[in-house]
């Protein structure tokens, strides 16, 4: 499961191989992690990340949704969009334990999480 965590400025000098590590570094994520998320193994993201390998299609397509890009920003083809927040690296992971918890205990955490919010509010 992808979780979509933020957005990110985009350089258009840079490489798509930077940016992709770039983002990863902002995010907290290591290699394992992102390749864990692609379905790949981590050699495949080094290789990605150093320029040994050329991305296709598919995978600009998974690293753009994890990112929380388009496709054209992660190429550095397009600015990014100004809509986007960041968010925390360790609220992120926290999120993403929570969408692999069934639906029942994903919902009485969502009310507890809402209760509390309610609460601090006042």
């Amino acid at each position: 499961m992808i979780l979509v965590m933020a957005r990110t400025d985009t350089n258009p000098s840079e490489s798509i191989s930077e940016r992709v590590t770039r983002m990863r570094k902002e995010f907290g994520y290591t290699q394992t992690e992102i390749a864990e998320q692609l379905g790949v193994p981590q050699s495949v993201v080094s290789a990605f990340e150093s320029g040994g390998r050329r991305f296709h299609a598919e995978i600009i397509t998974k690293y753009a949704e994890l990112f929380g890009v388009s496709a054209d920003e992660l190429l550095g083809i397009e600015k990014p969009r100004q809509n986007g927040q960041k968010v925390s690296v360790h609220l992120a992971k926290r999120m993403q334990r929570i969408q692999q918890l069934p639906k029942a205990r994903q919902k009485a955490l969502l009310q507890t999480i809402d209760l509390f919010l309610k609460g601090a509010e006042q």
